[in-house]
C-alpha cells in the first residue's frame, strides 16, 4: 500500500463524515475517530481514489475492507467510553483495528491470513499506531489469555454464535456478531449478565465467512 498525501483526501473525508451523519451516526466520537484516521493507508493503491467513498473494497487475499457505514454502526451500538478491553476478530485492512485504538483503552486483534495481517501491521504502524496487540490464528477460538473482555466485535459472517468469544467476556460486557448463511446475515448483541446472556437481534448485514473451528469450513 502506497501512501497519498493527507491533504490529497482531505475534503474526501470530511464528505464521509458529512454522508455517515446523513445516514444516522450520530456519535461525536467514533466521527472524531474517523476524522482522525486516514482509510486511504489501508486500502490497496489501486483503489486508494475510493477510499471515503461510503463502499467496502477488495483489499485482496479474498477480502474487503467493510463500508464504512458499517464500522461506524459497530462502534456506535458498542457505545465505548475509552476504559474498555476490545477482542477483534478478524483484523483485515487494520482500519477498524485503528478507529478502535480511538475509543477503547486496550484492543486485541487476530487475523487468520498472515499475509492479511502483515498489510495490516504496516498501514498501523504508518498511522503511528503501535499499542495494538495482534496475532494470527482461528479468531472464532478468541484469546482467552488476554480475557475477560468488555467487547467483542466480529467481522465475519458466523453460522452461530462461537461459544468460546461468549465464554471471553467480561460480565456486563457484549460480543456483536452477524450470524447467518454465507450470504446473509443478522448482525446479533450478545451481553454477559450476573446471571446469564441475552441475545438482542439488530441490523440486517452481509460479510465474508468467518473461517475456523466455531466458524465456517474453508
Amino acid at each position: 500500500m502506497v501512501a497519498a498525501p493527507l491533504r490529497q483526501f482531505a475534503g474526501a473525508r470530511r464528505r464521509l463524515i458529512e454522508e455517515l451523519q446523513g445516514k444516522g451516526i450520530a456519535d461525536l466520537a467514533v466521527l472524531k475517530a474517523f476524522d482522525d484516521v486516514p482509510r486511504h493507508l489501508f486500502v490497496p493503491s489501486g483503489v486508494q481514489h475510493r477510499a471515503y467513498e461510503d463502499a467496502p473494497l477488495p483489499i485482496g487475499h479474498a477480502q474487503t475492507i467493510s463500508q464504512p457505514w458499517v464500522h461506524a454502526k459497530y462502534l456506535e451500538l458498542l457505545a465505548l467510553t475509552g476504559r474498555e478491553r476490545v477482542l477483534e476478530i478478524g483484523t483485515g485492512s487494520g482500519f477498524q483495528t485503528a478507529l478502535l485504538t480511538r475509543l477503547a483503552s486496550q484492543v486485541f486483534s487476530i487475523e487468520r491470513i498472515p499475509a492479511l495481517a502483515e498489510e495490516a501491521r504496516a498501514a498501523l504502524g504508518a498511522c503511528g499506531i503501535a499499542h495494538v496487540v495482534q496475532r494470527v490464528g482461528d479468531g472464532t477460538l478468541g484469546w482467552p489469555e488476554h480475557g475477560p473482555y468488555d467487547a467483542i466485535l466480529v467481522g465475519a459472517a458466523s453460522p452461530d454464535v462461537p461459544q468460546p468469544l461468549v465464554d471471553q467476556l467480561a460480565v456486563g460486557g457484549q460480543l456483536l456478531v452477524p450470524v447467518g448463511g454465507r450470504d446473509e446475515q443478522v448482525l446479533l448483541r450478545v451481553r454477559r449478565t450476573e446471571t446469564g446472556m441475552t441475545r438482542t437481534r439488530l441490523d440486517a448485514m452481509r460479510f465474508v465467512p468467518l473461517i475456523g473451528a466455531h466458524g465456517f469450513s474453508s
